[in-house]
């Protein structure tokens, strides 16, 4: 009988529900769609939310502070370093990352150990040290550098972003965010978190989308190659094929 109250005691206490944070977080896009065409250089979303509190809540002494993470679709990418063999460069080791994010963009109000702890971070998949590692039997430190030279990669061609002040508390409790899209973002769909933080602890959190689509003429020949892979090869063959006979008979010397 003993035992029985036991595992009902353990089972009271594991499954209690657990005592809620007084705040709510509500975020919203100025967009949830990002249109794609031959002109397109780029483009520039805000973020903008607010921190509800309900009668009960507790005035937090340190105020709140605010991550926000755009995450790209996830991909296979694979780092390459060259070396010189027999006086070529040429590609002597490789590191391949099993769903890497594509476009990542981490924001904040301030840096983020400031704002929580790295064993946070880390539970929390914050912050550019928490992108997936190479995925080799057993990871070792020379795997490392393959992911710094990845992310390296990446932020020069503006796919990964970390700004530490780019969310701003308009009022204590109203914040904005601006999130930048290269002109060579990704098409797909993007993952947007907004994770509340308040003395080094995740109080509440929040999620939504958006999407990268082509249109017009990119839209069309991206989906008759994926669609209709036999036309769009054969309408290819036969266009070049037009193209090579018209130039014979423009350019021929009589």
């Amino acid at each position: 009988m003993k035992y029985f109250s036991a595992i009902a005691l353990f089972a009271a206490t594991f499954f209690a529900p657990q005592a809620a944070s007084g705040e709510k977080l509500i975020s919203s896009l100025s967009s949830h769609q990002v249109l794609v065409s031959s002109s397109f250089a780029g483009a520039e979303l805000v973020l903008f939310g607010s921190v509800e509190r309900d009668g009960a809540t507790v005035p937090r002494r340190n105020g709140y502070n605010l991550v926000v993470t755009v995450t790209g679709p996830r991909q296979t990418m694979v780092t390459r370093r060259k070396d010189r063999v027999f006086g070529i460069w040429t590609n002597a080791e490789s590191r391949t990352f099993v769903g890497a994010p594509s476009y990542l963009a981490v924001l904040s109000n301030k840096p983020l150990n400031e704002i929580a702890s790295i064993g946070v971070q880390q539970r929390l998949d914050i912050g550019f040290d928490n992108v997936p590692a190479p995925q080799t039997p057993a990871l070792q430190p020379t795997d490392l550098l393959f992911r710094d030279a990845l992310i390296r990669l990446k932020k020069e061609r503006g796919l990964y972003i970390e700004e530490p002040n780019s969310v701003t508390f308009l009022t204590p409790n109203l914040f904005r965010a601006g999130i930048r899209l290269p002109a060579e973002a990704p098409v797909g769909n993007y993952e947007v978190e907004v994770k509340l933080f308040a003395d080094g602890a995740n109080i509440a959190r929040t999620a939504s989308a958006l999407e990268v689509v082509k249109v017009g003429v990119e839209q069309f020949v991206a989906s008759s190659a994926r669609d209709h892979g036999f036309w769009y090869g054969l309408g290819t063959a036969l266009m070049a094929l037009l193209t090579g006979w018209f130039a014979s008979v423009v350019f021929r010397r009589d």
